[in-house]
């Protein structure tokens, strides 16, 4: 049985604690430049197109990176604590790697006004731009930064953990596939970590050769390449990451939501078998974001229905049968953790429901250019991501008993809940109202409806962007008051269950 010193213990939650810290303080910075965008959209104030985009740009980028180092680290603390030991220098160097990423990008954008939105379609960040060459050659480093910290983290945690559990084909569950009995059970945690982070590295290394293109380019401006070429792989690399940071966090909801509940949360073949096939088809499903693109090869079009459709399913369903059997007559007290897990993985649902609508070629050719697309990312990101995050920081700052007692804390979740699926539902009605996505502002829109539509839904939906970051800052509250007061947490237990 793995045994994990109080000591070391103590040192990977310093790790971590510098991760929370980090995240709630770029987190609400990066909300405010959406609701600078959307105050934009909705008239209320004029940024300028060129602003809008920067904005946009960092808010994207600062988004994804934030939201899956954050999943990332409480992903290697849970592990670090209970199923292998990791090397803390190395969780250092990824941290200030990341930090000098995220440094690059912020200076790209806010100063060089670097504007290229998330995806840097090509020909962008080459041609038609209004920012200096610098700022793409910043971006592009800064980029791949990230993507090298990313990288030696994944291999680090996953190395360590076929070590420990004696292979790879252990850690994705393939002997409970057998008719023999286990030998040493595996903890659900662990499988998720490696169906969510192998196809990271695939993602992250398609990632790589897409940038070192772009600066090749960079460099060497004559140069040209097949734009399909490298929008399959910016998707690859961006539809991947999003998806890998959600199951990122199921993990830990695998194994932190038994400790509330009292009930054990074993792999067994279902589980087995559901999130294998999700590590198949999330290689795959990415094509649905290229339906548009008729140049692309006919059977990756079905393939990417298909392969959105089965990578959906099978996760989704046993993973939302397995909380409503954790929480069925469990007496479970309802404090913020599990309320937190519990909307989570609705907004999980129902974001991964309105992806699948989307994903489907049909929907697709009405719904793909509009607000629909950022509705249902915003849904499982901020109404799913960003709660199961909120939830491990207050099973990191919280005892049991106090999470339980916290009315301050659960006052603050559910406004964040209500106010972050209103918000939600103003995309969803401009997606089924076809106000376009991606617009600096409406004004252009010939056609008037259209456009007093979509600035009456950006400006109301500002209100419960304020909303989200009221009920944000009291739960900030009741975080850091405890963590400065350095409160017992729930110890780690041993590896009992792996």
């Amino acid at each position: 049985m793995l045994q994990i010193s109080s000591d070391e213990i103590k040192k990977q939650r310093k790790l971590v604690i510098t991760w929370g810290v980090t995240f709630l303080i770029a987190f609400p910075l990066l909300i405010v430049l959406g609701l600078l965008m959307r105050l934009n959209q909705g008239e209320v104030f004029d940024l300028g197109m060129d602003t809008f985009y920067v904005l946009m740009t960092l808010h994207g980028l600062g988004m994804a990176g934030v939201l899956y180092s954050m999943a990332f680290a409480a992903l290697w603390y849970l592990i670090s604590t209970r199923y292998a030991k990791l090397n803390l220098a190395t969780g250092y160097v990824v941290y200030f790697l990341i930090l000098l990423g995220v440094a690059g990008l912020t200076i790209a954008t806010l100063i060089g006004k670097f504007g290229a939105g998330w995806y840097l379609l090509y020909p962008l960040p080459f041609k038609g731009t209004f920012w200096p060459g610098w700022a793409t050659g910043l971006s592009i480093i800064s980029l791949l930064i990230l993507g090298v910290a990313w990288l030696v983290g994944i291999i680090h945690l996953i190395y360590a953990l076929a070590k420990e559990f004696g292979g790879f084909t252990n850690l994705l569950g393939w002997q409970y596939l057998r008719k023999k009995e286990v030998d040493r059970e595996l903890p659900p945690i662990v499988m998720i970590t490696t169906v969510s982070l192998v196809p990271g590295v695939i993602a992250f290394l398609a990632g790589a050769v897409f940038l070192i293109m772009f600066l090749m380019q960079h460099l060497e401006p004559s140069l040209a390449f097949d734009p399909l070429l490298l929008k399959n792989l910016i998707f690859f690399f961006g539809h991947t990451l999003v998806n890998i940071t959600l199951y990122c966090c199921i993990g830990w909801v695998y194994a932190l939501l038994p400790e509330y509940t009292g009930r054990p949360w074993k792999t067994d073949k279902i589980v087995v078998y559901s999130w294998n096939a999700t590590f198949f088809f999330i290689l795959f499903a990415y094509f649905h974001h290229l339906y548009m693109d008729f140049v692309q090869p006919v059977g990756f079009q079905y393939a990417g229905q298909i392969a959105s459709y089965m990578s959906a399913i099978p996760a989704t369903a046993i993973t939302m049968f397995g909380v409503i059997a954790q929480l069925y007559h469990s007496k479970v007290k309802w404090g913020v953790i599990p309320l937190a897990f519990l909307f989570g993985t609705a907004g999980w649902a129902i974001g991964g429901f309105s992806a699948v609508v989307d994903s489907t070629i049909a929907a697709n050719k009405v719904l793909h250019n509009t607000l629909w697309v950022p509705a249902h990312f915003h849904t499982y990101m901020l109404g799913g991501v960003v709660l199961f995050i909120l939830g491990f920081l207050f099973y990191l700052s919280h005892t049991k008993e106090e999470q339980e007692k916290d009315k301050s804390a659960k006052i603050g979740l559910w406004v964040f809940v209500i106010a972050v699926h209103s918000f939600i539902a103003f995309f969803y009605r401009g997606g089924l109202r076809s106000i376009p996505r991606r617009y600096a502002d409406y004004k252009g829109i010939p056609i008037e409806k259209t456009h007093e539509t979509g600035v009456v839904l950006a400006k109301y939906a500002t209100i419960f962007i304020w909303l989200i970051l009221i009920a944000l800052l009291i739960m900030y509250m009741s975080i850091i008051i405890r963590l400065m007061k350095k409160k017992a947490t729930p110890q780690p237990v041993s590896a009992k269950n792996g």
